[in-house]
């Protein structure tokens, strides 16, 4: 499916709160759908299955599992209404950057980001129960943290290279992005004086490492390595520093170890031997551990974390979770 062709559309929340309180009216939803509605007697749609998106991705980034959605296939658009927005937080959606607050921006946390989705669901599209959700790397958070606080809302869940808490490797990295940040004069203590290129160029190559498996790397030459660093970095520098930085901030505080075992959703979790931020040993089987009806599906790739896009190693067992669930 060419999900690249589908355009977003957008919609203006009339009001979302914070859970810290603050209030932000006419706040900005950025997204798409695809595939067939169905709904109930009262207009509700009753077969949503609702994607979340990683840290640099927005609304177009379910494309990461278009391999199995068509009709027919495991995720089924005859059968399974999608719905891929870009969240809170991130450029086309409410922001620092998008808003126009900038540093007034209230900080917000994982669930926060859930709260936005669930209201821009219910205000725009009418979905009170979501069939599933499907989350990918920091989506995973949103996802997870979904099913844990509101259990009873949701019939299936899948978590695909995520965890359900941001500890060690993963917490000194996102820890020293926010420091590269905060040492910049221009930063300012968020009342930034530039556009921070350079800072958010050295924080994105402290993030470059992790995103393949050690064997790619191994395998470039160190010319090639360089490269790679540089056109990351540049295409990560265009984004605005605040909404990294906010952004940064929810991830620190991710932890659901005491909630998520109260997830109920039928789950299925989905983790790669290689994968650097999450190893399976340390996030996805723990977390199978704890979540009582859970399967667990692990398998290779070379790419690492970001072999998530070949869901297609393993159709069979996604098929056999999703057939319980069209």
């Amino acid at each position: 499916m060419d999900i690249e062709s589908i355009e977003a559309k957008y919609y203006i929340l009339d009001e979302f709160e914070f859970l810290c309180g603050r209030k932000l009216e006419a706040q900005k939803v950025e997204y798409l759908t695809l595939g067939t509605p169905i709904y109930d007697d009262e207009g509700h749609i009753t077969n949503a299955v609702v994607y979340f998106h990683g840290t640099s991705g927005n609304y177009a980034s379910i494309k990461r599992i278009s391999s199995l959605i068509g009709k027919d296939m495991a995720f089924d658009t005859d059968k399974l209404f999608f719905v891929s927005l870009s969240t809170l937080g991130t450029a086309g959606s409410s922001s620092p950057s998008v808003s126009g607050l900038h540093s007034d921006y209230p900080e917000y946390g994982i669930l926060d980001m859930v709260n936005f989705n669930r209201k821009f669901l219910k205000d725009a599209l009418n979905i009170v129960h979501p069939r599933g959700l499907i989350g990918n790397s920091m989506g995973g958070f949103e996802a997870i943290c979904w099913a844990a606080v509101y259990p009873d809302t949701i019939d299936f869940l899948i978590s695909l290279v995520s965890s359900y808490r941001v500890g060690g490797q993963n917490y000194i990295l996102a820890k020293v992005m926010n420091d590269i940040i905060e040492s910049d004069p221009d930063f300012n203590n968020r009342d930034v004086k530039s556009d921070l290129n350079r800072s958010l160029m050295l924080s994105s190559k402290a993030m470059y490492s992790f995103g393949l498996s050690r064997q790619f790397y191994m395998d470039q030459p160190i010319d090639q390595i360089n490269k790679y660093m540089d056109e990351f970095a540049q295409e990560d520098a265009q984004e605005d520093v605040l909404d990294a930085y906010y952004r940064n901030i929810a991830t620190l505080n991710y932890d659901l170890t005491s909630i998520v075992g109260d997830i109920t959703a039928d789950t299925l979790i989905i983790a790669i031997y290689e994968d650097q931020y999450f190893p399976p040993e340390l996030d996805a089987i723990p977390m199978h551990a704890l979540i009582e009806n859970s399967k667990l599906v692990c398998y290779n790739s070379y790419l690492g974390h970001v072999g998530s896009s070949q869901l297609y190693k393993i159709s069979d067992e996604v098929e056999s979770f999703m057939a319980n669930h069209k």
